[in-house]
């Protein structure tokens, strides 16, 4: 059951989508139903909200606090896109969209704001703060034991989402757990997850730094010459003219067009980067559009916000405005009508380099800093450090403003819609100028609801092991929040990656749906190619191409479904207290479990098992062992080369034949692993991978 609590008159974010009765909040009515008897409540709706002081103390004036006391036992999920483990107990987090890529433990926002916790204990339940601000969620950080959430403003949202009678399956041992409950009930009000064309499912591979036509064919040679497998090509932001969206560098890449037919002829697709920011430039059609309809941002008095981004200079386009959604929608078209199929935006928190108000402000902390240089003071030094650390700013959000519905609101009043809305005018122009074909879209920046629209990557992360762990910490947080279609930078974006580390992430990467190679300009080349014993790589890389038939399957079902694609292994097992403190290992659709290695210079790892399990070791591509294991504790060995996972009890894998593009997937001759009785069967959902027409009907093939 879901109810929706409304306090003051909050923005409408579309984070939802399914209609709800309103419970209106006042400071009023939420005292007389706390001071109220819980058997004889004085009025219908003051039993609607004696809910809500039934489960929380509510704080109410000029912000809003929100608290419980949790048990011991409590365990808290949800927040999508955030630091540390899938239980989020013991820190706070702060929904943000931040563009700060040293994820460090300390870290309180990441690029994604996705305000969704489950409480899972004696009493389960869970909330959405759809409030498109900063929201805190403390959750026993201050107090150990205490669970806070708390706003800047008290215009919003909460939805409270709890069990019924009607969740359960009767006379079945299969009820679904709480968190599975919840879940599914929180992803039908959000609405579907946006499903991206099959060849998407294949591999990408990335970097900042392909400088021109002959980098990408480079690319693509040694790709296919060493017959590893791969199906696209992301293009940063070196193919635009001076950083310019919508712009091909014309001696760069002189014909896009015309390399576009070249690579599909390989089976290869383009996904070229879009920014949020416009250059200011004259005669840059896009520029003058923009200024000319009022399109962009607006400072205070009305002139056009300017910060400074990747082109220097730049206007934000209004992505809250609808008639500036649709007009840069629009601008897709010009890639598209040369070939291109795929995109990914980035920059779109909005990431902020410097505005003119803040370096100004910088400047003039220059001249305090040196009136002072015959006689510092410590404190100098420390105001010295504030001076250059302008990029991403928080005071910039409050010198920028939005038209909504005719309405000016402050950035910093709706910051966390501003990647959302950029994703949704893609979207919605991709519904305008290809109706009937599905495109690739994923982002950086996110709230709840863009998931309907596109994916998200989980930003610009590091190559070090850590982020490989929290990479596999935070698929299964991304799915409860919708986003299914995710991945992370394989091998790490920053820093240096080394072969040991991407042949981890990549056997760990094989099951995510974004599979993408992805590395920063000054680091170390990553492509696969660029190792010593290619032949792993070749036969990890082929491996994902068995898995994709069974993970489009999954994915569309969880998809379809409102289900989760991966899961910790808490939501299938809630009473086995040693599986539901167990966050390295996930349930990845309906029949596996994976047990990633994550640690450098280890043969293996230990695993647990809440039930018996088939262990499948591929040494290869097409060559595997598998053992019988009981339920339990077990160390399995898994070598840099092989990749190890189970099958669960009564449960099918199929591997379609191996190949090195989608184009090439080959659905009539399946081999299936885990038939370890007769009658086991399992449904492979399919569709033509291209058009947007899925539908259940005639689309699943009965594999036994």
């Amino acid at each position: 059951m879901i109810q929706k609590f409304r306090f003051g008159s909050p923005i409408s974010t579309d984070a939802t989508v399914e209609e709800l009765p309103i419970i209106q909040v006042t400071k009023e009515n939420l005292t007389a139903a706390a001071s109220a008897k819980k058997d004889c409540p004085s009025t219908v709706k003051d039993a609607e909200i004696g809910v809500l002081t039934n489960f929380f103390h509510i704080s109410l004036g000029q912000s809003f606090s929100l608290s419980l006391t949790m048990e011991d036992s409590d365990a808290v999920y949800g927040l999508g896109q955030a630091n540390r483990g899938i239980n989020k107990r013991g820190y706070k987090y702060i929904s943000c969209c931040t563009d700060d890529p040293n994820h460090t433990e300390e870290k309180v926002s990441f690029y994604g704001a996705h305000n969704f916790i489950m409480l899972i204990g004696k009493v389960s339940f869970g909330l959405f703060i759809d409030y498109p601000a900063n929201v805190c969620f403390d959750i026993g950080y201050t107090k150990q034991n205490e669970l806070t959430i708390s706003t800047e403003g008290r215009d919003l949202d909460l939805y409270l989402i709890t069990r019924t009678q009607s969740d359960d399956k009767e006379n079945t041992d299969n009820i679904d757990s709480d968190a599975l409950c919840i879940t599914r009930e929180f992803r039908r009000l959000i609405g579907q997850s946006y499903i991206p064309p099959l060849w998407a499912f294949g591999y990408i591979q990335s970097r900042w730094g392909y400088m021109n036509e002959n980098d990408i064919r480079r690319v693509a040679k040694n790709y296919r010459d060493n017959h590893l497998p791969l199906d696209s090509i992301s293009m940063d932001i070196d193919y635009m003219e001076d950083y310019k969206d919508f712009t091909v560098h014309p001696d760069r890449f002189p014909d896009l067009a015309a390399l576009s037919g070249e690579m599909s002829k390989q089976g290869l697709h383009f996904i070229p980067i879009i920014d949020a920011g416009v250059k200011i430039e004259k005669e840059y059609d896009v520029y003058e559009d923009g200024v000319k309809n009022n399109y962009f941002c607006k400072r205070a008095n009305g002139t056009d916000f300017v910060a400074g981004v990747w082109p220097g200079k730049t206007h934000f386009p209004d992505f809250l405005n609808a008639d500036a959604r649709r007009w840069f929608g629009n601008l897709y078209k010009r890639l598209i009508d040369l070939g291109i199929e795929g995109f990914w935006n980035d920059m779109n928190e909005p990431a902020i380099f410097f505005s003119e108000e803040g370096l100004e402000e910088a400047a003039k902390k220059v001249e305090e800093l040196l009136k002072v240089k015959d006689n510092p003071k410590l404190n100098d030094f420390w105001a010295m450090q504030g001076v250059f650390n302008i990029n991403n700013d928080h005071a910039d959000y409050k010198r920028f403003y939005h038209n909504m519905n005719g309405q000016k609101i402050r950035h910093d009043k709706v910051h966390n819609l501003y990647g959302f809305n950029m994703t949704r005018a893609a979207a919605e122009a991709f519904d305008r100028i290809c109706p009937d074909k599905r495109l690739l879209l994923f982002s950086r920046s996110s709230y709840i609801g863009m998931h309907r629209f596109g994916g998200i990557w989980t930003g610009d992360n590091q190559s070090w092991w850590s982020h490989l762990l929290l990479n596999i910490k935070m698929m299964p947080s991304l799915n409860m929040c919708g986003f299914l279609y995710s991945g992370a930078d394989l091998g790490g974006f920053g820093s240096n990656t080394t072969r040991d580390l991407l042949l981890r992430w990549l056997a760990f990467g094989i099951f995510t749906p974004l599979m993408r190679n992805h590395a920063a300009l000054g680091t170390r080349e990553q492509e696969c190619y660029q190792f010593e014993g290619l032949d792993d790589f070749r036969e990890i890389l082929t491996l994902r191409y068995r898995l994709i038939p069974y993970i489009y399957s999954e994915f569309v079902k969880a998809s379809q479904n409102n289900s989760l694609l991966f899961s910790p292994l808490a939501f299938s097992w809630p009473q086995d207290k040693v599986a539901c403190e167990i966050e390295d290992q996930l349930l990845m659709g309906e029949s596996l479990m994976l047990t990633p290695v994550y640690q450098p210079n280890v043969s293996g790892r230990t695993v647990y098992l809440p039930e018996d399990m088939l262990f499948v070791k591929f040494t290869s591509a097409t060559e595997y062992k598998t053992e019988s294991k009981k339920a339990g504790w077990h160390y399995i060995a898994c070598a840099l080369n092989e990749v190890c996972f189970f099958i669960r009890k009564d449960h099918l894998l199929p591997l379609c034949p191996p190949c090195e593009c989608t184009g090439e997937l080959d659905y009539s001759n399946f081999e299936l692993l885990g038939k370890t009785k007769e009658g086991l069967s399992y449904e492979l959902y399919m569709d033509d991978g291209y058009t947007k027409d899925i539908a259940h009907e005639g689309r699943y093939l009965t594999l036994k």
